[in-house]
């Protein structure tokens, strides 16, 4: 029996030897098998570079993994870190706030003193209009006449005479009389 398996194997190979020079024989299959054999050489090259370009990606991956592992390990041990980093933080807040406090302090302070400096000048210019109308009482008790301010252009006021009970008003136009004569005018008036 081994004699006949053998044989069979060997009637197999001449059977296949056959047909291959029967293949080999026609120009059209030898063609074929060319284009067959460059189209697996270009696919062989093809899967080669597939396989190289793939391997690339794992390595940029497996880098890119590591760097995360690295990342992530640094993220832990800063944990710690960021407890300092929250009370540096509160530290900070709180001398802000010290700092803001002590500005508003002391734009109160300019404050006051520009109040108190407003105070004095009203309190003089007070205490000056109330010398400016007594020395106008004094005059006008002196002299019997009261000045009308309210114009500068114009030399006016009443003369009072409190016997008589009489208020003359009197006017006068610096522009078209001469001063001495203004005061002439006037005193005479007032001797009257």
């Amino acid at each position: 029996m081994g004699e006949s398996s053998r044989k069979i194997d060997v009637d197999k190979l001449i059977s296949y030897s056959d047909d291959l020079v029967e293949v080999l024989k026609d120009r059209r299959d030898i063609d074929s098998l060319t284009r067959c054999l460059s189209q697996s050489e270009s696919l062989e090259s093809s899967c080669d570079a597939d396989f190289s370009e793939t391997l690339n990606a794992i390595r940029d991956y497996q880098e890119r993994i590591d760097a995360c592992k690295q990342k992530t390990e640094r993220a832990k041990s800063d944990i710690a870190g960021e407890a300092e980093v929250d009370h540096l933080q509160i530290e900070l807040e709180e001398e802000l706030k010290k700092e803001l406090i002590a500005n508003e302090i002391n734009d109160l302070e300019r404050e006051r003193v520009a109040i108190e400096e407003q105070k004095q000048t009203l309190k003089k210019f007070k205490q000056d209009e109330l010398k400016a109308e007594m020395k106008l009482s004094m005059y006008a008790s002196v002299t019997n006449i009261i000045p009308n301010l309210d114009d500068q252009s114009k030399i006016a006021g009443y003369i009072v005479d409190r016997d008589k009970k009489v208020i003359d008003k009197f006017e006068y136009d610096p522009a078209k009389m001469a001063a001495s004569d203004i005061c002439h005018n006037i005193w005479k008036a007032i001797n009257l």
